[in-house]
């Protein structure tokens, strides 16, 4: 049997995991599952599962989630040192799909394990790639992406030499607004932008893919995880969500990967690689598709691209100062402070406050470096928000 951990369990990446584990429990030894506030959700996964111990992330309900694990043998433990512990406990493969800066952490105490680390946490890499990457080679660990996109750039690159890539073209629904007027973005509301016309997610990402945010941390995700130029990289909005990315090689050839916008295929492809084996996912009838539309994303309707060249060409902790500025505007999205529009604005506006604080953004990379950038990028965010909303 295989050890394998969750963290963040109870999210629609967590949740899909599960449906996997379920259909072969025999195949599974389940360490540790993770989740935020869902602690009636996470307790009856850790009891079905057998799960050694459950971890939510929200110290105060903490006593909800031993009162739901009452009379089983699972352990019940909450926040951030917990998880971090919970990812030390041995384990042959562990999800992270923790949303948000808060993944890194556990991620990083996962690969000095020497684990394999099934990769949805994407910030992870747009904080501390270098970090993570030189981390895993250290402990002889291994780094399989989960992001739909990244899955299907390695497995169009499985045979290939990595020097014989000339570019990798992301696709990218185009989210909640794809063909909305760009005028109207002004008045979009928090429930449009939470209403994904092709993927079933949850609602932060959701949001963030009605921004192009999503896209422009896949952006710099690709050149961290796969060691490519800027230059290299490309965005095609492409409606039907089918083709999942293309890799272009030196003689012209374009590979590409193509596949239901589920996200148990990634999934799946992370838990049994290197082999495939049967998933339960939709079978595509091209024939029925039709015809793939593509087309090239308009940099006025998605700022977000454009930061996110601005922050590899910047390099050094840029990353993790443009996350965390992110991070928090959607908060205030979310919470009903500002604008659609206004999340990219005061995230440009965060980046060239950090970037002006000399020696910051050049610092190492150490967890702790990033850290306190990720925190002085929340912090300056909130200011740019109580400044505007006076």
């Amino acid at each position: 049997m295989r050890k394998i951990s969750i963290f963040g369990a109870t999210g629609s990446i967590g949740q899909s995991t599960i449906d996997l584990i379920r259909r072969a429990p025999e195949a599974y030894d389940v360490v540790a599952l993770s989740g935020g506030h869902n602690v009636a959700q996470l307790a009856r996964d850790a009891i079905e599962l057998n799960a050694e111990i459950a971890i939510t992330a929200h110290e105060a309900r903490l006593p909800e989630l031993r009162a739901a694990l009452a009379g089983s043998n699972v352990e019940a433990a909450a926040g951030a040192q917990a998880l971090v512990e919970a990812a030390s406990r041995p384990a042959d493969w562990i999800m992270s799909a923790i949303v948000g800066a808060a993944g890194l952490a556990p991620g990083l105490k996962a690969l000095e394990q020497g684990t394999t680390l099934a990769l949805a946490n994407k910030e992870s890499l747009v904080c501390a790639g270098q970090l993570l990457i030189r981390t895993a080679a250290q402990h002889g660990a291994r780094i399989l992406p989960v992001d739909s996109e990244h899955s299907a750039v390695f497995q169009a690159l499985v045979g290939e030499q990595i020097e014989d890539v000339e570019r990798i073209i992301i696709t990218a629904s185009g989210g909640a607004f794809r063909d909305w007027p760009l005028a109207d973005l002004k008045t979009a509301t928090l429930a449009q932008a939470s209403s994904h016309p092709n993927w079933d997610m949850g609602q932060r990402i959701t949001i963030d893919s009605a921004s192009m945010f999503n896209k422009a941390l896949e952006v710099i995700e690709t050149r961290e995880f796969f060691g490519v130029s800027p230059e290299q990289i490309e965005v095609l909005v492409h409606p039907q969500s089918l083709v999942h990315a293309l890799v272009g090689f030196c003689d012209g050839a374009l590979m590409s990967h193509l596949g239901a916008p589920d996200m148990r295929h990634a999934i799946g492809y992370a838990l049994h690689w290197p082999h495939r084996k049967e998933l339960p996912v939709e079978r595509l009838n091209l024939a029925a598709v039709g015809q793939l539309e593509f087309r090239a994303p308009d940099l006025q309707r998605y700022p977000a691209l454009r930061l996110a060249q601005d922050v590899m060409a910047r390099g050094g902790l840029s990353g993790a100062a443009f996350n965390g500025a992110k991070e928090r505007a959607l908060d205030h999205f979310i919470a009903g402070r500002i604008g659609f529009l206004d999340m990219a604005t005061i995230t440009e506006q965060v980046l060239e406050a950090l970037e002006a604080q000399p020696g910051l953004i050049d610092a190492s990379m150490t967890l702790e470096n990033v850290t306190q950038v990720d925190d002085l990028a929340r912090q300056a965010a909130d200011q740019v928000v109580t400044q505007r909303t006076g």
